[in-house]
């Protein structure tokens, strides 16, 4: 391995222990990572390949198609500025939402309060490649400590088996722990929910062609947690 963090990449600051309220499903009790159903509902392709994208590099060679934002802007950034301190939730729809309604109804339809709300679209890349994007999310910036923890939500709308997301939480040094590692795997309707501000988190993408998924970010609380458990695979 000729790339791994080290003591001075940025996520290494970013708070993890907070007083923000947790859904017990993702606190420190468990892995921090929520397998959900599959989407039992099929995306029309159209509602991803002619939105409006963004050159915005996040977890390697991306591009993000915003379809919730702060204001309805199409902007990629962070909710966050100098002249206005926004936590990520309240999100309003941009012009790219009525281009999907199967993914804005998905999403405005879990009575969540619900923050950046985006597809994104990866191209390839191998362990080694994607490791070099290896980070944790600023989700709680600004989100007041009485407020609920921001986790995140994905919905993958390509076919990608062979691919995966890599999950890792943080040992004592505050960097990635081989030992906590999980691959979740990512073919079309695969659907989670991740702290990714507890964890590590990057996609490898083995496939030839780009992978897109919906990520939307998620304030913990009741609401969440109740739309959490309609969500969960049925028991064996």
């Amino acid at each position: 391995m000729s790339f791994w963090p080290t003591k001075e990449h940025w996520s290494v600051s970013i708070p993890r222990f907070t007083p923000h309220p947790r859904l017990a499903i993702l606190d420190d009790s468990t892995s921090g990572f929520l397998p959900l159903a599959d989407a039992n509902f099929v995306v029309p392709a159209h509602e991803w390949e002619t939105l409006e994208y963004m050159d915005w590099k996040s977890g390697g060679d991306t591009n993000f198609a915003p379809i919730a934002t702060m204001d309805g802007e199409l902007d990629c950034r962070g909710f966050w500025s100098k002249d206005q301190e926004h936590p990520d939730k309240d999100a309003k729809f941009t012009a790219n939402a009525d281009q999907c309604p199967t993914l804005r109804d998905y999403v405005a339809g879990t009575g969540v309060n619900f923050g950046r709300m985006r597809i994104i679209k990866l191209q390839p890349q191998d362990r080694e490649t994607a490791l070099r994007s290896f980070h944790r999310d600023d989700n709680n910036r600004f989100n007041p400590d009485s407020d609920g923890w921001v986790v995140r939500s994905w919905l993958e709308l390509t076919d990608n088996p062979n691919s995966y997301m890599l999950l890792m939480d943080s040992g004592a040094d505050g960097l990635p722990d081989p030992s906590t590692e999980i691959r979740v795997p990512l073919h079309r309707g695969a659907r989670f929910v991740v702290d990714t501000q507890r964890l590590w988190h990057v996609v490898v993408h083995n496939g030839d062609a780009p992978r897109y998924a919906l990520i939307t970010s998620f304030e913990s609380g009741q609401p969440l947690q109740r739309w959490i458990d309609t969500q969960l695979p049925a028991r064996v």
